[in-house]
């Protein structure tokens, strides 16, 4: 949990360069994937006129999208490991492309469920996780200001798109809107290209071949002697269907990481991130509807959504920025856990607005918490378990979160279907907030103590010269009772020794 001084990706990364190419072209990709379902907002009351539909129905097109937008995780992660990022991000363009455009001639709630929610929903998603990937594979002293610079395109996008879609609207109407959203959306494609493949040089690659090659054929000996020794030999068709199986469980974990689930801190991060979106998005998705529903022209609405967005620009990147720094980056993980307490105690205060300047008020500590959860957001599960296994750490906890994410702004449209007003839908998400991040506090402050006493016990045991000559003892017993193993496994001995002399000859030629 200490700042990393090493690279464990097999090569060190640049921490510039080509990099900052890579964060540009991160921070269109993110900015799209966080900033569309909000900016779609703008959308809502005519739509719910159109179809004559309840908040909570119309807040599930929005619902929809982000669900997908996390639960394509696991997806992306396979699609990403198998073909790396930039084709996956081009391709997540091409579909954000073709959903809004598709969007545009949709006759029924439910096609807009399916061409927004999910074929948009599943562009992005595809778009979100490879960029987070990359800068982890160009950065790593840098990596929480890399995070913050890609991270603040979010607000950029929402700050430009809130009050595009409100002209859009006004100039062309939402089916006119929704083709040219889905043109724009194609600029993920160009994002895309500017995720240049890096990783370790070819020529460690064919010493890897050599080695893996030379492991193969000492297992092989291995097996065939204890198959050997063995008294019964199991069936042949047994064997295989074990190797099968085999086979088909290392295939899977080869993209996506289940041992993961006995990570002490990535469950903690874990559960305290899917109980956190539980009441994440609805705030910001309802904001603009609930100034509004209080007589708020449409375009001043829209603007509080511009107001948080240049907010929270400048939020992310200085949250990287303290991030960074050697007294928060040992114990970044209470930084992101005050983050989101915070983002609840904004909206349990925001019913107390009752006119536009509180709004405004509002807006603004919204968008400097939002900024602040967003920045750190994928660096603390970064910190946690590391960059080799962050692929799959993403994955899997986007699929995980996708519920709450799904249910969240559903359940925020019930409340304000139910009582008629939206305050409790703003107590629902503040308090939600604030028991997720008090539970990452006590639950973080438990995993480094943790943490500390098993690096305790490690250097202790290290240091012990009992527990060295312990072990150096058994390993000589363990010697001097295979070389007494009797004359029976003696040609066994000269079988294993005759392949290893071929395996060097083959690795000499």
């Amino acid at each position: 949990m200490s700042p990393p001084v090493s690279s464990d990706l097999g090569y060190v990364p640049p921490d510039g360069g080509w990099g900052w190419a890579v964060v540009f072209g991160a921070s269109i990709s993110v900015g799209f994937a966080y900033t569309f379902p909000k900016a779609f907002t703008i959308y809502f009351k005519e739509l719910q006129a159109v179809y004559s539909i309840s908040y909570s129905q119309i807040a599930w097109v929005t619902s929809i999208m982000c669900a997908t937008t996390y639960g394509g995780g696991p997806i992306s992660s396979i699609l990403v490991n198998r073909y790396g990022s930039r084709p996956v991000v081009m391709f997540g363009g091409l579909l954000c492309g073709i959903g809004m455009v598709s969007a545009a001639f949709c006759t029924s709630i439910m096609q807009l469920y399916i061409c927004v929610g999910f074929i948009t929903g599943l562009g992005l998603a595809l778009n979100l996780q490879p960029s987070v990937i990359m800068i982890g594979k160009y950065f790593l002293k840098r990596r929480p200001i890399a995070n913050g610079l890609a991270m603040a395109g979010s607000p950029v996008m929402l700050c430009t798109l809130a009050p595009l879609n409100q002209f859009l609207f006004d100039s062309f109407g939402w089916r006119g809107s929704f083709l040219i959203l889905g043109a724009i959306l194609l600029n993920c494609c160009v994002a895309g290209a500017l995720f240049r493949p890096i990783g370790p040089g070819t020529t460690s690659v064919k010493t890897q071949v050599t080695v893996e090659g030379k492991g193969a054929l000492k297992r092989d000996v291995t097996e065939d002697a204890v198959e050997m020794s063995s008294p019964t030999n199991l069936p042949m068709k047994n064997k295989t269907e074990e190797e099968g199986d085999r086979d088909c469980c290392e295939k899977i974990n080869q993209y996506l990481d289940f041992s993961l689930f006995k990570h002490r801190g990535f469950l903690i991060y874990l559960i305290g991130n899917v109980l956190m979106f539980l009441g994440f998005f609805a705030p910001i998705i309802f904001l603009a509807p609930y100034a509004k529903h209080i007589g708020i022209d449409e375009y001043s609405a829209a603007f509080l959504l511009s107001i948080l967005a240049i907010v929270d620009i400048v939020a992310r990147p200085t949250t990287g920025i303290i991030a960074n720094s050697k007294w928060v980056r040992p114990r970044i993980q209470y930084f992101f856990s005050f983050s989101i307490a915070f983002n609840g105690i904004c909206h349990l205060l925001c019913p107390l607005a009752s006119s536009y300047t509180g709004l405004v008020i509002y807006s603004v500590f919204f968008g400097l918490a939002f900024g602040m959860v967003c920045a750190m957001l994928f660096e603390t599960l970064m910190d946690l378990v590391g960059a080799p296994r962050f692929t799959s750490a993403v994955g899997l906890v986007t699929i995980a979160e996708c519920c709450t994410i799904l249910l969240g702004p559903p359940i925020g449209g019930t409340l304000i279907d139910t009582f008629g007003d939206y305050k409790y839908m703003f107590i629902k998400c503040g308090v939600v907030m604030v028991l997720a991040g008090t539970f990452l506090f006590i639950m973080n402050y438990y995993n480094y103590r943790m943490l500390a006493k098993e690096e305790k016990e490690r250097k202790a045991k290290e240091e012990d010269p009992k527990t060295v000559r312990t072990e150096n003892e058994g390993r000589n017993n363990w010697i001097k009772e295979t070389t007494q193993d009797g004359p029976e496994l003696e040609p066994l001995r000269e079988e294993q020794e005759e392949p290893k002399k071929e395996v060097n000859g083959i690795i000499e030629v």
